[in-house]
């Protein structure tokens, strides 16, 4: 969050024509025309900002850390409209820069509550459509970051690579949250995240062009040893993380779990009890 307010300060982001924040490992996956930026806003008739609906991608089974793009390793997720129990679900904000911004949040923009109502921007969901009231004006503390997604995503969907491989989750979990202090990603946020009930491979579309722009960024030598540095790190994490007892029994016991999620089995076992 400190580092929004300072770039809400800086001239690369004021200059900005649209200002997309997302984490690194969350794809933007646009269905309309040719699959670009200017292809889905234009789509939403130009908006002061769209917000589109995440999809978290499960670990398909994968074990190993390959150095290849996520998006053509998992495409395993859970029904689009639904994740455990929940119909409503987060968001990620593309922002015009005309915005009428009092701050960036991490997954929404935020305006002065006194604006008034002719002053307010048009914002629209993955599909065009205006977003829910409640989310737009921030007033129900819960859902100021989601709201119902069905039928969000004829535009676009936000790819959520939260899991990867199991090696990768391991190093993500030794690496903890850098949001909450203290905070393990402890076995129920993989089994949330991992349901594998639906398989979407439409973000494949972009592989060609990404890996020709991944091809001309390594033939840069400095950039080609930096990536090779980095991805031995990954793996020299991962091995040392095996020589620790905790983390072993962690790895045998994320292989064992179910992929329905916490919330579809508990309903299964109502629904089992009451047969």
């Amino acid at each position: 969050m400190e580092a929004l307010k300072n770039a809400a300060q800086q001239n690369i982001v004021r200059d900005a024509d649209w200002v997309w924040i997302a984490d690194v490992d969350e794809f933007l996956n646009i269905h309309v025309g040719d699959h670009t930026l200017p292809a889905l806003i234009d789509d939403c008739g130009d908006p002061h900002a769209i917000s589109a609906t995440f999809q978290f991608m499960a670990n398909s089974g994968i074990e190993e850390f390959n150095d290849s793009p996520v998006i053509e390793q998992f495409n395993l997720s859970h029904n689009p409209d639904i994740w455990n129990d929940e119909t409503a679900q987060e968001v990620k904000t593309l922002i015009r820069k005309d915005f009428p911004l009092h701050y960036y949040g991490a997954h929404r923009p935020f305006f002065r509550s006194i604006l008034s109502k002719n002053r307010r921007p048009d914002w629209k969901d993955g599909s065009g459509r205006d977003v829910p009231h409640k989310f737009k004006i921030a007033e129900n503390k819960r859902r100021i970051r989601k709201f119902p997604t069905k039928g969000g995503r004829e535009f676009a969907t936000l790819n959520h690579y939260a899991l990867r491989s199991l090696d990768s989750y391991l190093v993500k979990n030794d690496r903890g949250d850098v949001n909450r202090e203290n905070r393990n990603f402890d076995d129920t946020y993989w089994r949330e995240r991992n349901d594998q009930s639906w398989e979407d491979t439409s973000i494949h579309r972009y592989l060609p062009d990404l890996n020709t722009a991944l091809a001309t960024l390594k033939s840069d030598p400095a950039i080609a040893k930096l990536h090779n540095a980095s991805v031995a790190a990954h793996r020299a994490t991962r091995n040392r993380l095996m020589d620790d007892p905790d983390y072993a029994a962690l790895n045998v016991r994320l292989k064992s779990l179910p992929t329905i999620p916490p919330k579809e089995l508990e309903l299964i076992a109502m629904l089992d009890g009451a047969a």
